[in-house]
């Protein structure tokens, strides 16, 4: 059925040109509603004014064997392992102890207060715990993990949009508050009597190769329609590309990063709009004691971090930038950095894509944990 693939088309291209649309008022749009959410409310809304069901389409098939996985290897092979030794290990020691604390919180929180409403009640009867993987991929890679985790941990579409509009809200919140945190960093180290401040060696982030887009393009359909013949495990197939992904990146000369990493955002908007296909905006709600739940594991997370840049007496600047590599991206990410300063933004751009790269491990360790101690 051709329907799907129209709306679907129609919806990545509006996106994309929007999100590129020097208008104040369209900007001002994306400040608050990103392109990954309007992708997926977009479909719905048109499924919702005219009355139909696509969520049985076939291109909900063809979606989960090409564009997640052109999504996940494109990420993936953006990665430069040999630019991580210029940040140093502490920084990243801390990046990835916000990163641990995301994806293990959740399930030491349902252990320890078991008995209580939200955790009996909402989380567990309700099933809002299928939301939180989504969460930890967003928080910690991003969209494409988000969308992988959504998919192997079967997230319901009520459940995963709710999730999105409150993930939105609170990395919005989130955002702001790092900027006011980064600039008071010099405070921080006072408090905390921290004394290593050293500035970073500088590092030169990889502008493109002589590889040619298309080339590249060829060479990751290629590998994903021999996987899909290859291997039936979705599990298997996302971690099989995932390491494939890093050795294009870090074993082939002048591999083009930059393409791979912009192929990879686009590819997020396709799977996006396909899945807005499959929901039912009347199905719609916005659970308080969840909301507040995320409140508290995201100050846990950056109270977490705090300790362990304390800790390692490394420079509590690195805080909120390994904060927003995690929770914000590589678009917010450099953007709080260059609130403190400028010569640290390609640092801050590299643990982001550290971040993207990681995001989908550690939301499948979420799962596994879930699925071994709590239900």
């Amino acid at each position: 059925m051709w329907v799907p693939w129209v709306i679907s088309g129609f919806t990545v291209i509006a996106v994309y040109f929007l999100d590129r649309w020097e208008n104040r008022h369209i900007k001002s749009l994306f400040d608050w509603v990103p392109a990954i959410l309007l992708a997926y409310i977009i479909p719905a809304l048109i499924s919702y004014v005219f009355n139909v069901d696509y969520s049985q389409a076939e291109i909900h098939n063809f979606s989960r064997d090409y564009f997640i996985p052109l999504a996940i290897i494109a990420v993936m092979s953006s990665l430069s392992l040999g630019q991580l030794k210029s940040i140093g290990y502490k920084p990243i020691l801390v990046f990835l102890a916000g990163s641990f604390f995301i994806a293990v919180f959740p399930i030491v929180l349902m252990l320890l207060f078991s008995e209580s409403e939200l955790i009996s009640k909402t989380l567990v009867t309700e099933n809002y715990w299928m939301g939180i993987p989504p969460i930890v991929g967003s928080w910690i890679g991003g969209s494409t993990s988000q969308l992988v985790l959504k998919e192997l941990v079967e997230c319901p579409e009520n459940i995963f949009l709710t999730v999105l509009v409150m993930d939105n809200i609170l990395v919005n919140v989130w955002t702001i508050l790092m900027f006011q945190t980064i600039k008071k960093s010099e405070i921080l180290n006072k408090w905390f009597r921290v004394s290593d401040v050293a500035i970073p060696e500088d590092i030169r982030l990889e502008k493109g190769s002589k590889w040619n887009p298309w080339l590249c393009a060829l060479v990751l359909l290629i590998i994903v329609v021999f996987s899909n013949y290859l291997i039936d495990s979705f599990i298997v197939k996302v971690v099989l590309l995932s390491f494939v992904g890093l050795g294009l990146s870090n074993f082939i000369p002048k591999w083009n990063f930059g393409f791979a990493l912009k192929a990879g955002g686009i590819l997020i908007i396709v799977v996006m709009a396909v899945l807005g296909l499959k929901l039912q905006i009347a199905t719609l709600g916005f659970n308080l004691p969840f909301f507040g739940f995320l409140c508290v594991w995201l100050l846990g997370h950056f109270i977490f971090m705090v300790l362990v840049a304390k800790l390692l007496n490394v420079n509590m600047a690195w805080v909120p930038i390994a904060s927003m590599a995690n929770v914000g991206g590589i678009a917010t990410a450099p953007a709080v950095t260059a609130a403190y300063n400028l010569k640290w933004m390609p640092h801050a751009i590299v643990l982001a894509i550290l971040s993207m790269a990681t995001g989908t491990f550690w939301g499948m360790l979420t799962i596994w944990l879930f699925r071994a101690f709590v239900v």
